[in-house]
């Protein structure tokens, strides 16, 4: 595991919610956003193992702050190579967010509108319509997923064993042997091919090749030095990751071979790392708070986060590129990915200023939920760190004796004693929702403490031994005991 905190930026957050100013230091040095990222670095390691994922890479971002990345197991099973911050994974769908920058770049350049029709600029586009009164597919039908057309280009490039991606011919070749699904502006319909046709108007407008075009004018002036539009074959055996395929009955994973998107590239290309998403995410949060002109504009980036797209169910909603949803009444933006061997998700609060990363190399994982539970730890303390600096207690250090993982056999699993505001807590583990599994522990006495029930009066006792450390080798809770086992 490697774990780091870094600032890209060194900047003074005036929040306006307190008369004194709040750096970027305070927020992440405060003991209630350390214990946050305590307890989201024990969930996320235990999580990754009893799931057999067989990498984990995440960050946490306030601001021009990464509060916290780190990855856990192993990058590739075969050599025993360890998972790193740095480590590459495709981050295939999240690719479309590059691609849609680069559509509002040139529409910004006044090179296109987002009302013009697809066949203005791909004259090659001929796809039989899904119904006689519909109107012209147009790009912000591309963006938004509305434009009626199927998934993907017709070649079945997601099947195994090889996954092979039709190239740019090959998809000109197809277009005009198939039919959109309905009329645009229907229906919401994710669309592999709406994107990577987006990406062939960058290439139409600009006049450039696709990837000389987002290379230049995206991730090179953002210092994403490690994102690339297609997946690296030099780092084969090197920083990328292998990807592994969904658990079976058996409970095995198995490799899945090396591939490149080619002509989806747009859709589905990308490989990046947690340090250059996290990169991406302070970028966004810059641009929308110094209202400045960086790559783009900070009312183009607003515009983009806005819904532009709700579906008849109203519950399906989207942004120009980016995907948009409703948690806990409060409104992310950002993308997932899913390519054969990796998972991975990019969720931005910019209300807030805070976002998580989240990347895995396996299939059949929820990576939304795992980068939405990430937010759900931090961010409430985050957020009273800004609010109220210096009112956070440190854990007293005679507490870390008690910080640890116990063994919960024979049922199974784990309890981890974590810190938690001024003291501990206990959550069982495994769970996708650890805030709801915390208990917090009240100390009574010597090496005693109490479960205190959500209304605040105490439940049972839980009491520790100390070993010839000097810490807790084991605790009784209802009358039976809990080893240690780290």
């Amino acid at each position: 595991m490697r774990c780091r905190r870094a600032s890209y930026l060194p900047v003074l957050l005036c929040l306006g919610v307190t008369a004194t100013p709040v750096t970027a230091q305070t927020v992440a040095d405060d003991p209630r956003v350390l214990s946050a990222i305590e307890l989201a670095r024990t969930w996320l390691d235990a999580q990754r193992a009893y799931e057999q994922v067989p990498a984990v890479s995440a960050a946490v971002v306030h601001d021009q702050d990464v509060l916290w990345s780190g990855s856990y197991g192993l990058a590739d099973i075969a050599s025993g190579r360890p998972a790193t911050t740095d480590m590459i994974c495709s981050i295939c769908s999240i690719s479309k967010l590059f691609t849609s920058l680069a559509v509002l770049q040139q529409r910004d350049a006044g090179r296109l509108r987002l009302d013009d029709s697809v066949r203005k600029h791909l004259p090659w586009f001929t796809m039989k319509p899904g119904g006689n009164d519909g109107p012209e597919i147009t790009i912000e039908g591309l963006l938004t997923h509305a434009a009626g057309l199927p998934r993907e280009s017709d070649y079945p490039y997601w099947s195994p064993p090889d996954f092979m991606f039709p190239t740019h011919e090959q998809i000109v070749k197809r277009i005009g042997q198939q039919q959109a699904l309905q009329a645009a502006e229907t229906y919401y319909q994710y669309s592999n091919l709406g994107l990577t046709l987006a990406g062939e108007v960058v290439a139409a407008t600009s006049g450039t090749a696709y990837s000389d075009y987002v290379t230049g004018r995206i991730l090179e002036p953002l210092g994403l030095r490690s994102t690339t539009p297609e997946m690296p074959e030099n780092e084969r055996g090197k920083r990328l990751a292998t990807g592994y395929s969904a658990l079976t009955r058996e409970g095995r994973r198995s490799p899945l071979p090396f591939f490149k998107a080619q002509g989806i590239a747009p859709a589905a290309g990308y490989a990046s790392t947690v340090e250059d998403l996290a990169r991406f995410a302070s970028w966004q949060f810059r641009v929308l708070g110094s209202g400045r002109e960086e790559v783009l504009k900070a009312n183009t980036l607003r515009e983009m986060h806005r819904v532009h797209w709700v579906d008849p169910d109203f519950e399906t909603l989207w942004g120009l590129g980016f995907a948009v949803w409703r948690d806990n009444n409060k409104t992310f933006v950002g993308h997932g990915g899913s390519c054969p061997g990796y998972r991975t998700q990019l969720l931005l609060m910019p209300e807030e200023r805070v976002a998580t990363v989240f990347m895995s190399n396996a299939q059949n994982l929820n990576a939304r939920l795992w980068a939405q539970r990430l937010y759900d730890i931090v961010a409430p303390a985050v957020k009273a760190a800004a609010k109220e600096p210096g009112k956070g207690k440190a854990l007293d250090p005679d507490m870390r004796r008690y910080v640890g993982a116990y063994s919960l056999a024979p049922w199974g699993g784990e309890a981890a004693v974590v810190p938690w505001e001024d003291g501990l807590a206990l959550v069982e583990l495994p769970t996708m929702d650890p805030l709801k599994e915390l208990k917090k522990l009240k100390r009574t006495g010597d090496h005693t403490f109490r479960r205190v029930r959500r209304d605040d009066t105490l439940a049972e006792e839980v009491v520790f031994e100390i070993g010839a450390d000097g810490r807790a080798a084991r605790f009784k809770q209802h009358s039976n005991y809990h080893p240690r086992t780290e």
